[in-house]
């Protein structure tokens, strides 16, 4: 039996299959702004799944979502009162997105604790798992598309820009030299957080397995896996065996990115969770 998995995120919807021995080959995206039944009907043609997971940071989307599979599915959105495996050292935890509670789960589940869950989207989340394995807290930034766009909104002559590596951090026109700042910015930016909270929890390894042990610190930074982590929290639910559990991997190159112990030489290297 496999359950549909909706990532129902603020710029895409990411959808996608799983069952009890993972997820599914089967992927789609909508663009948010476009996601309605009419989008849902065309991406879900011809599918067979029993259930849904959803975690959802986009309110108005989330009643499309609960509207088109009313009657049809059952549904379980994503929240902090979900069955998660972890408890909250913080106020207020129903203010956490849904998105930042599923790459916790992921994390907790696939890569151990203490920790730190980073999410490149709209906003660049930062989640920390404690030494007891609970929601400690976070960070919010902007996203690098902010990084992008916001000078040519706010100012006159400042064109919209794509981002790409620039050559050298020394611009030789306007647009290499606004690609120097939201690129070295945004990396500077996510490396600023990271030491940050890395000086206050001491030695932190994030998303290593569990079969690994690496050198020094570790830290891996990949694209948000929210199905992935909404797979988990399900699981406990009945029937139980209708959910992808948790897969471990292997000590690999792609799996995890060794950072030095100097801060200074903090280096944040992109990795392949699937």
């Amino acid at each position: 039996m496999a359950w549909l998995l909706i990532d129902n995120s603020n710029t895409r919807t990411k959808l996608a299959l799983g069952d009890a021995s993972g997820l599914l080959e089967w992927r789609a995206v909508i663009p948010t702004a476009e996601l309605d039944s009419g989008a849902l009907n065309r991406a879900l043609e011809g599918l067979t799944f029993t259930g849904v997971v959803v975690a959802s940071v986009v309110p108005a989307k989330a009643d499309v979502i609960s509207t088109y599979f009313e009657g049809k599915k059952p549904v379980h959105f994503l929240g902090w009162k979900s069955p998660l495996g972890f408890g909250f050292d913080m106020e207020s935890p129903q203010q956490i997105g849904n998105d930042r509670l599923a790459n916790a789960v992921a994390l907790r589940e696939h890569y151990g604790f203490p920790g730190i869950a980073v999410d490149f989207g709209t906003a660049v989340t930062f989640s920390v798992l404690s030494v007891e394995g609970n929601f400690q807290g976070g960070a919010i930034a902007p996203g690098m598309a902010g990084m992008t766009s916001y000078l040519a909104d706010r100012t006159a002559q400042l064109p919209e820009i794509e981002a790409s590596e620039p050559e050298s951090a020394i611009g030789k026109t306007t647009v290499e030299a606004m690609q120097s700042g939201a690129v070295f910015g945004h990396r500077g930016m996510v490396r600023g957080i990271l030491r940050e909270m890395l000086s206050r929890q001491g030695r932190v390894r994030a998303l290593a397995p569990p079969s690994c042990e690496p050198r020094g610190r570790s830290i891996a930074v990949g694209p948000g896996r929210a199905a992935r982590g909404a797979s988990r929290p399900a699981r406990a639910t009945r029937p139980p065996r209708a959910f992808p559990g948790p897969r471990r991997r292997s000590c690999s190159p792609r799996a995890v990115a060794a950072v030095p112990a100097a801060l200074d030489e903090l280096i944040v290297l992109p990795v392949r969770l699937e």
